[in-house]
């Protein structure tokens, strides 16, 4: 369902470009009292309050929102739907927390009234939070595909995502084969791949869940169809990243793997990337793939600490994850934070600007969607959220401090969660209002 046309004015705040590349000054647009028109599920226009009202045609609705910041809707580069209902699940290291929690958690979505009802939890919680794209996660199973896919086009989301491949070393309740891996995927990439707003990405877990057989394979699947994403995770934990050199003798690293089997390109997302030498940046910069940064999950199990500005100097790039359940919480503002906080710990800044960029246009960049999403620039999709800059009596407070629009935007990023979410749009329609 698209909108007819609709003016919000508002603050207004969207990136334009990475701030690592342009400055800190170039890389955002900032209207104090700006007009954001809408018409037909796209941006019409972007500017000046007092300009374009003067333009606007007759009859066309004004809404107004004051004390608070339009932006982008947030864009999610990794995250595990199945996961939402064992998140704040006790930590201990990766491989034991995947044994312990998330496979038996995963395993209850060969129910599709299940995966149903976790589905449409998962996304109500995704919009509550402003994010209005993902790239998500299913299970093994066909049915936890189709339900992630259903909640999300009876909304007109634009998400991806994409049944898990896994045919070893992991219980025989959550394994595939190759063949039935690749038939399953082949089955949803038809039902859903391109359908309204909707993208499907071939999904191996990690590289040690998947035989040689199924991991080309899936470089196969990548190769029959045009547009798909792989989306999988990559030296997230140093076990994990000797577990692979013990499995895959013949490639020299762990990115090797996936480059080996034909699974890097312009639209592979890796989660984590954690652990990587300098060739490994650069082979990624080169084929265009993206690492999603994921701060809450790595501090949270303890994996390490994600040289962003590494990232920077090859060119590689970088979206934001959640990673629920791993992950801590469903809100970029709070994956922010402790994004801040990460960086600190390595003696780095993270700029209000470059945090923007991370959770909108960078998104858009990692998932090669800029052309539509993760701006506000006319002819985009018409996706943003609605800040509240006194959602909380503390957060009132501290804005009566704030000087200048960094600053403002910091203490959204820090105070902020979902509570700051005032509304939230996809295509020009609102999919989550704040009680």
């Amino acid at each position: 369902m698209t909108s007819a046309r609709k003016a919000y004015r508002a603050s207004i705040l969207h990136s334009i470009a990475d701030p690592a590349e342009v400055g800190i000054e170039a890389s955002y647009e900032y209207f104090d009292d700006g007009l954001l028109i809408v018409s037909d599920g796209q941006v019409e226009a972007l500017g000046e309050a007092e300009s374009l009202l003067a333009e606007l045609p007759a009859g066309t609705e004004v809404v107004e929102h004051a004390n608070g910041l339009l932006m982008p809707g947030f864009i999610d580069t990794h995250i595990h739907y199945p996961q939402t209902g064992m998140i704040a699940a006790y930590g201990e290291q990766l491989l034991d927390w995947l044994n312990n929690y998330t496979f038996p958690a995963e395993r209850e979505f060969e129910n599709p009234e299940h995966a149903a009802e976790v589905a449409d939890v998962f996304i109500r919680e995704l919009l509550r939070n402003g994010t209005t794209s993902a790239l998500v996660f299913g299970t093994v199973h066909k049915a936890s595909v189709d339900a992630f896919f259903s909640a999300a086009e009876q909304r007109n989301l634009r998400m991806i995502g994409g049944k898990v491949l896994m045919d070893r070393n992991a219980p025989d309740y959550l394994t595939d084969t190759a063949e039935s891996g690749y038939q399953d995927s082949r089955e949803l990439i038809e039902r859903w791949h391109g359908k309204g707003r909707l993208h499907y990405a071939v999904t191996p877990r990690f590289a040690p869940t998947s035989t040689d057989e199924q991991l080309a394979s899936a470089g196969q699947l990548l190769h029959e169809y045009d547009g798909l994403y792989m989306h999988t995770h990559l030296s997230e934990n140093r076990d994990e990243v000797e577990w692979v050199k013990s499995l895959f003798p013949q490639c020299s690293g762990y990115l090797d793997v996936y480059d080996h089997f034909n699974l890097l390109s312009e639209r592979s997302v890796f989660a984590h990337g954690i652990h990587l030498c300098d060739d490994e940046c650069q082979r990624l910069a080169q084929t265009g793939s993206a690492i999603a940064f994921c701060p809450t999950s790595n501090l949270f199990l303890g994996s390490g600490l994600f040289n962003l500005p590494k990232m920077e100097q090859h060119g590689v790039n970088v979206g934001l994850g959640t990673d629920v359940g791993a992950g801590t919480s469903f809100s970029i503002l709070q994956t922010l934070n402790e994004a801040y906080k990460v960086m600190q710990l390595q003696g780095a800044k993270l700029s209000p600007f470059k945090s923007l960029y991370l959770a909108t246009l960078g998104g858009a960049r990692a998932l090669r969607l800029d052309d539509r999403i993760g701006s506000l620039a006319p002819g985009n999709e018409a996706d943003f959220v609605l800040l509240d800059y006194h959602c909380t009596p503390l957060m009132q407070y501290r804005m009566q401090q704030a000087r200048t629009l960094d600053e403002r935007l910091f203490v959204l990023m820090t105070l902020g969660d979902d509570r700051a979410v005032r509304a939230t749009f996809a295509a020009g329609q609102c999919v989550h209002q704040r009680d």
